[in-house]
């Protein structure tokens, strides 16, 4: 930190967020007001730096550089080598451009630094770990797999800090006690070494279970300072306060350290002084806005971790304002007098009085960390997309724990844990060993035995029946039934005896048909569809090949993420083009002339046929691959709760869709990437925790006001079928009868025009007007809808009789794309319909009267519906139920299936004469329904059969 003087700190230049800005102290501030009155706090980059220039372009990325004592060479560290992904430190001459590697290579490195009069320098690295290699070869391995992390560091537990010579030779070992030790660097006069540690942490075994829950969060919690000798003796601690205190750097006098230190909820850092001792601590710089900062940069892009040269002539930092937009350093020449004006003719903040620095001890109570930061840990890529049952989910799910706890909210339920575990099906697995296909056939007289191989071959399809099944064999073209006149329908069956038969059918749907036909045609092309086709027309098994015509000709169908907990009722594969012709060979017809007919839909061609002297047998075992999730439920402690209290819940999905694994409309280029869900549902999770503070608060300050008691509810499982709140109205950890309200945010992020939108007013007559009143002040431009049956977890609670209201701020291009990230949201407007929430719940908690339950009439203008079908029922599917049929959850008031009868908990098994198996049974078959024409189902009511006629709808 060249430049930097005590009591008069001439320049403090500091990373945060996307650019970096530049400060001066109050006493320093009055000693250089400027002399012409002009405000220079508004100048743009140019007159702060030019010359601006890209110092290293080799390798993945690079940065952190510091410079030589002489300003002629820079240490910094950099992926660049073809064997190791990770940082590895590098010397760069500025004289000549020459750079060579200082560190061996091995493990990770971070935080090089030159030791001043000598030729050595110092550096973190972790290659002394056993499993270096092993980790190197991980990262190497999902990087290759075309999935990308982005940078966020470990604070890997092997990390300790070495010297060297400047080209890498007398390597030496200066700590070496457990956890992370890095962040070092040496005083003026190299005696002294300063770095952080995360020794305290360690062992494990000693902490409590909230530290050690707190170091899988958020490991930095427990980062110190420690100053030892340059030889690493006398290591001494420094700081001792909750949070982060890291990135520590000597004054120029050798007298003081200058370090960054963080809240406990990581919400907020400041830059502290001290001496070399620990004592005399000064707090130098207030984020909360004392004193506007002065934008330095301003180029699209990351722009930080800047470093004057000892001189202060020059600046070097770390920047992704490149093509590639990746990091890698750069230098400029850096204008003093013109940023001294800037900094002097700064505005002091209006949002707070003047008020003196404060010391750690003054400032023990820490401001909670906001909605911004929320969403920024839940929408790090560090969480892969939060996709149900994963890693993501679970340490997001961990982090909302953290601040219930740091809140003093309670568990309820319990009363151990703020979990609710469920279990749901992630998807299929195939047993390799278990699956079979085996051909027999007769050609040229003689009967061959063909075997093939699973997943070279052939592939069970992710929603396969398990079995064993052996038949003739059918080919039926394009498998298509499509309900219509002639000419308009499609039945690929005509004529063909299937029963018992083994169906052979093409993937997707004729390809030199008109768009218009091949829309048409697309609907009735799903491979579950097809496969219920063929079950119903009696086939014991179907068989799917992408024809020479066709995309991915031959291949295989990947055995994709299925979240439906039952399977087609059939034994589905798919077959390569190998297979395929095999089947073909006894007849003499060749496949790509066959496909050639269908595709033009030639009527005097026959496609559909028996495939002669050929049979087939094949073994399939497809295993459901459980998970368990969790959703995380507080309540907010007050004396005045009884067991007649009622209750309010606040809610939102935590969850989202990983890397696109289900409901992705990531475009081209974008698949397969972290779906991170800033909006969906990062925004919703991270306005309950504000809510959650601010009511706590509100609780102490007002309790006489709290009527009712208060339960945050974070699900997931939303993205697969609103499984957690579905569980939890299944599994109440209190009476839904004592459940007042659900109030639920699900993508809110994305306030724009000042328009809001709030679903489910009309489920009680108490929402418009207190709606009406709590707007007033904050002024949004409301669209109140009445429809409580929406695509969010309302729908788990308005058919149990609890009244709802959902925030939502509507849809935009980047839903379920790679694209939803942390900086397309507007948190302003975040934290204005926190506040506008904070008010209608805290009414609802304070009115005496219950808020009445409305039931609402299908609704014939506004939306909520995930499905497009023609036909509307109004039923509401149970997804979270496993076995045959479709359980409901509910029906809508005054709809068709409400009129016929049919209540929540019914089990539809047969529909317009067709066996419903699944859901997807029933969507295919709600489908082919005539508008207007009675239709018999059959549903399973308190274990026994009950037929109604239900009359379907034209769906809005």
């Amino acid at each position: 930190m060249g430049g930097i003087e005590m009591h008069c700190i001439k320049w403090l230049v500091f990373s945060c967020a996307v650019f970096f800005a530049v400060f001066l102290t109050d006493e320093v501030r009055a000693q250089h007001a400027p002399p012409d009155g002009t405000d220079a706090s508004s100048a743009d980059e140019s007159q702060f730096l030019s010359s601006i220039r890209q110092l290293t372009y080799d390798g993945k990325r690079a940065g952190e550089g510091y410079f030589s004592e002489d300003g002629n060479a820079l240490i910094f560290q950099s992926e660049r080598e073809a064997d190791n992904p990770f940082y590895q430190i590098y010397l760069l001459d500025l004289l000549t451009g020459d750079t060579h590697r200082v560190s061996p290579g091995m493990g990770k490195t971070t935080c090089a630094f030159f030791r001043p009069g000598t030729d050595e320098v110092l550096y973190a690295s972790t290659h002394h770990d056993a499993f270096a290699k092993a980790k190197q070869e991980e990262e190497l391995k999902f990087r290759a797999s075309g999935k990308e992390r982005r940078y966020s560091w470990d604070y890997d537990e092997k990390m300790d800090i070495f010297s060297s010579n400047r080209d890498g030779s007398n390597l030496k070992q200066l700590t070496n006690a457990p956890g992370y030790d890095a962040e070092a660097s040496y005083s003026p006069d190299g005696k002294r070494i300063v770095f952080c540690s995360l020794r305290n942490a360690y062992p494990k075994s000693q902490l409590s279970p909230k530290d050690l829950k707190q170091l899988e969060v958020d490991p930095a919690y427990f980062g110190e300072i420690y100053i030892m000798n340059a030889d690493g003796s006398d290591q001494i601690q420094l700081t001792d306060s909750p949070g982060y205190d890291g990135g520590p750097f000597f004054t120029p006098d050798g007298q003081y350290i200058v370090w960054r230190h963080f809240t406990p909820d990581g919400s907020e850092a400041d830059i502290y002084t001290m001496r070399i001792d620990g004592s005399s601590v000064r707090r130098l710089t207030d984020f909360d806005s004392r004193h506007e900062p002065v934008r330095v940069t301003t180029t699209d892009g990351f722009d930080g971790l800047p470093v004057f040269s000892p001189d202060g002539s020059r600046l070097c930092w770390t920047s992704t304002r490149n093509s590639q937009e990746v990091s890698q350093l750069y230098l400029a020449d850096w204008n003093h007098e013109v940023a001294l004006k800037a900094v002097t003719s700064a505005p002091r903040s209006h949002n707070s009085p003047r008020h003196p620095v404060q010391t750690v001890s003054d400032s023990e109570s820490f401001k909670k960390t906001n909605i911004r930061q929320h969403i920024e840990f839940l929408a790090d890529d560090a969480l892969e997309g939060r996709m149900t049952g994963s890693e993501g989910a679970k340490r997001a799910a961990e982090h909302i724990a953290t601040q219930f706890e740091e809140l003093n909210l309670k568990p309820i339920g319990d009363e151990t844990s703020y979990f609710q575990t469920f279990e749901f099906t992630a998807g299929r697995r195939i047993i390799s060993e278990e699956n079979r296909f085996h051909i027999t056939r007769q050609m040229h007289g003689a009967e061959q035995e063909l075997a093939y191989s699973v997943e070279q071959d052939f592939q069970p399809l992710s929603f396969s029946r398990n079995g064993v099944v052996e038949g003739e064999v059918v080919f039926v073209g394009y498998g298509l039934s499509v309900p219509g006149e002639l000419g308009e329908g499609y039945d690929a069956y005509a004529g063909l005896d299937v029963k018992d038969k083994i169906v052979v059918a093409l993937r997707y749907v004729p390809e030199e048909v008109a768009p218009e036909r091949r829309q048409q045609l697309n609907r009735y092309a799903g491979l579950r569809y097809k496969a219920m086709q063929a079950r119903e027309h009696g086939a014991k098994a179907f068989l799917v090949v992408a024809g020479p015509n066709s995309p991915n000709a031959g291949k295989l169908i990947p055995l994709d993420f299925d979240s439906s907990l039952a399977d087609s009722g059939i034994v589905t594969a798919s077959i390569s083009d190998t297979v395929a012709n095999a089947l073909f060979a006894p007849s003499g017809k060749d496949l790509k002339e066959v496909q050639s007919g269908l595709d033009v839909e030639n009527p005097h061609f026959l496609g559909q046929f028996p495939l002669p002297d050929v049979k087939i047998k094949i073994v399939v075992s497809v295993e459901k691959v459980k998970k368990t999730d969790q959703n995380v439920i507080a309540l907010l402690p007050s004396p005045q709760l009884t067991d007649d209290t009622e209750y309010i819940i606040i809610g939102a999905h935590y969850d989202h869709i990983g890397y696109g694994e289900i409901g992705s409309l990531a475009r081209k280029d974008e698949e397969g990437q972290i779906h991170n869900g800033a909006d969906d549902n990062a925004s919703g999770t991270a306005v309950v925790l504000e809510l959650a503070a601010t009511l706590s608060e509100a609780s102490q300050e007002y309790p006489e006001k709290f009527n009712r008691g208060v339960i945050f509810a974070l699900w997931s499982g939303e993205e697969l079928g609103l499984i957690g709140s579905t569980h939890f109205v299944n599994h109440p950890v209190i009476p839904l009868e004592k459940v007042v309200a659900y109030v639920n945010f699900d993508m809110v992020g994305r306030l724009r025009d000042n328009k809001l939108i709030l679903q489910g007013v009309g489920s009680s007559s108490v929402w418009t007007k207190l709606i009406e009143k709590r707007n007033v002040p904050i002024g949004f431009n409301l669209t109140l809808q009445t429809d409580p049956y929406l695509p969010t977890d309302v729908t788990a609670f308005y058919p149990k009789e609890v009244p709802v209201l959902s925030f939502f701020t509507g849809g935009h291009e980047d839903y379920n794309r790679p694209t939803d990230d942390i900086e397309t949201l507007n948190y302003d407007g975040l934290e204005r319909i926190s506040k506008l929430a904070h008010g209608i719940v805290l009414d609802v908690i304070s009115i005496l009267e219950r808020p009445e339950y409305l039931q609402v009439e299908r609704s014939q203008s506004e939306g909520g519906s995930r499905d497009t079908l023609r036909a509307y029922l109004g039923t509401i599917p149970d997804y979270t139920t496993e076995g045959t049929g479709v359980k409901l959850s509910g029906v809508r008031a005054g709809g068709p299936a409400d009129k016929a009868g049919l209540k929540g908990g019914d089990v539809i098994v047969e529909f317009g004469g067709q066996q419903i198996a699944n859901i997807y049974d029933y969507t295919y078959a709600l489908d082919a329904v005539k508008i207007g024409e009675p239709v018999e189902v059959v549903v399973l009511r308190d274990g026994k059969q009950v037929k109604l006629t239900v009359t379907p709808e034209a769906r809005e």
